[in-house]
């Protein structure tokens, strides 16, 4: 039985990796499709990229997801931005981002997700969010004013990086744009100095419930379901 048990657990890692994969490589095609095959001009395909070679994506497997991106293929890209709405359990506000090729299949699947997760449902929630641009960027040096380079970029806000998501002896920030100023202000901090870990507009809960601890857990699993789904892209919850 152990033996089985360990198989299954070396699958299921499998199947997640692929999963992955999966997921990375739709996100450097989408980014290709908006900005074009440049890394150096398209702030979002640079981030996408970096993040593929570090979860060990091959470099034929993103120049050709890159390629089919920007059109410098036959293949055509299908995959389209489906947006979802919802409450997970204990009333907590959710939407989910899904890059699909078929949207009549995707929707009634993540309606079922929502149906089996314990009172969790469908509905409007978008009023609990922001819809905002993020660029997640880091320095070399750890002095370095981060609010004079947000003005200068225009970035909107700025906000420190937790400490656990900045390397030892370097400075992180957290920049808030409008959408539309996404592009420009990442390309602005980039030729400051700053090392872009992030460019993505995010949906950015406005209040957090309060959750004891049985009923974060709750939350969590059902995140995970919806997060598991090969079509979820992003899920974003007002759950701190």
């Amino acid at each position: 039985m152990g033996a089985q048990w360990k198989q299954a657990g070396r699958e299921a890692n499998a199947q997640k990796k692929g999963q992955m994969v999966v997921k990375l490589v739709r996100e450097i095609m989408v980014a290709a499709k908006m900005g074009g095959a440049d890394p150096e001009l398209n702030a979002r395909l640079y981030v996408a990229v970096e993040k593929a070679r570090k979860s060990s994506v091959t470099r034929d497997t993103i120049e050709r997801a890159i390629k089919k991106g920007a059109g410098l293929t036959d293949e055509k890209i299908v995959f389209e931005l489906v947006t979802y709405e919802g409450f997970a359990p204990h009333k907590v506000p959710v939407i989910v981002e899904c890059l699909t090729d078929n949207r009549n299949r995707t929707a009634p699947e993540i309606r079922n997700i929502f149906k089996a997760g314990s009172l969790g449902q469908p509905g409007s929630v978008s009023f609990f969010f922001n819809h905002s641009g993020v660029v997640e960027a880091t320095h070399a040096d750890p002095n370095r004013d981060a609010e004079t380079d947000a003005i200068e970029a225009g970035a909107q806000e700025v906000e420190p990086l937790d400490l656990d998501e900045v390397p030892a002896g370097q400075k992180g920030a957290r920049f808030l744009t409008s959408t539309k100023e996404l592009d420009a202000v990442s390309k602005a901090l980039k030729s400051a100095g700053w090392t872009i870990v992030a460019s993505e507009m995010r949906y950015l809960a406005k209040t957090f419930p309060e959750l004891d601890e049985a009923a974060r857990k709750q939350v969590t699993d059902f995140l995970n379901a919806l997060d598991d789904h090969d079509d979820v892209h992003h899920v974003y919850a007002a759950m701190k």
